[in-house]
């Protein structure tokens, strides 16, 4: 029997005039352009930051339309702490806000939050905002949603190899069994395919210490438009694109052929 997934997936698929197999089935998101939106409109940078929430939850709401498997989007890097105080601050009072505000999409989509990222340095009220959100959308079976926040690629990397260090000092697992499988595992995206898609918006053309391990394979779209401005167009266009590439994996033949 076809799932829920795949049911929209051919959907999506009939309607941008694509092979369903080729419709990712996880998309990283690096949300870039927010301030730089503001800037451009005469606003204060912290109202790029409000519309940035917004199209968070619009674009969140279409990728469950369009039966994606994992949304994760880069929120806060553990180097986004260098900005300025009064910036920060409101961030982290929109986090918390926004933590609580979309519960009820959450639910209502059958969406599952996952938190990438450590609380470390996280204001009380952010971590009380994330857990409880995580908690109440646990048992949510559909898409999931991977909150990239207070997040650095290196850092994660360092945190697994100390947890298998750890099990290895006590004899929990042999040296010769740690495998790409095992550092995945213990990686904060245990659990969920490696993003097929990365998309970048403002037009930057860097990764900024993200997913490092999981892309490896994954294919990159880059747009000039900022993301307060992206929108289920724009993702059309990106979906569209990754289904026009030739996927090898580091074969000389495209997967599948």
């Amino acid at each position: 029997m076809m799932t829920d997934f795949e049911s929209k997936r051919r959907q999506t698929a009939l309607r941008l005039g694509l092979k369903p197999e080729a419709l990712p089935r996880h998309i990283a998101i690096i949300m870039d352009g927010n301030g730089r939106w503001a800037t451009q409109r005469g606003l204060p940078r912290f109202r790029g930051h409000e519309q940035g929430g917004k199209t968070v939850e619009t674009i969140a709401k279409y990728c469950v339309d369009i039966g994606l498997e994992v949304l994760t989007i880069y929120s806060f890097s553990m180097q986004n702490w260098k900005r300025p105080k009064e910036e920060i601050d409101f961030l982290m009072y929109l986090y918390a806000a926004y933590l609580e505000g979309i519960r009820p999409m959450l639910m209502e989509n059958n969406v599952r939050l996952v938190h990438l990222g450590t609380i470390r340095q996280l204001p009380q009220k952010v971590v009380d905002a994330l857990e409880e959100t995580k908690r109440l959308t646990a048992g949510n079976t559909g898409m999931v949603l991977c909150l990239a926040l207070n997040y650095g690629g290196r850092e994660e990397i360092v945190q697994a190899v100390q947890r298998i260090a750890e099990k290895c000092r006590r004899n929990l697992l042999e040296p010769e069994k740690i495998d790409e499988a095992c550092i995945s595992n213990h990686l904060y995206t245990a659990g969920c395919p490696d993003p097929d898609l990365v998309i970048r918006t403002s037009g930057e053309l860097r990764i900024s210490n993200f997913l490092l391990w999981q892309i490896s394979y994954a294919e990159f779209y880059v747009t000039e438009t900022f993301w307060p401005d992206f929108t289920p167009a724009d993702l059309d266009k990106a979906l569209t694109a990754f289904a026009g590439r030739s996927r090898r994996f580091g074969d000389i033949r495209p997967s599948g052929a």
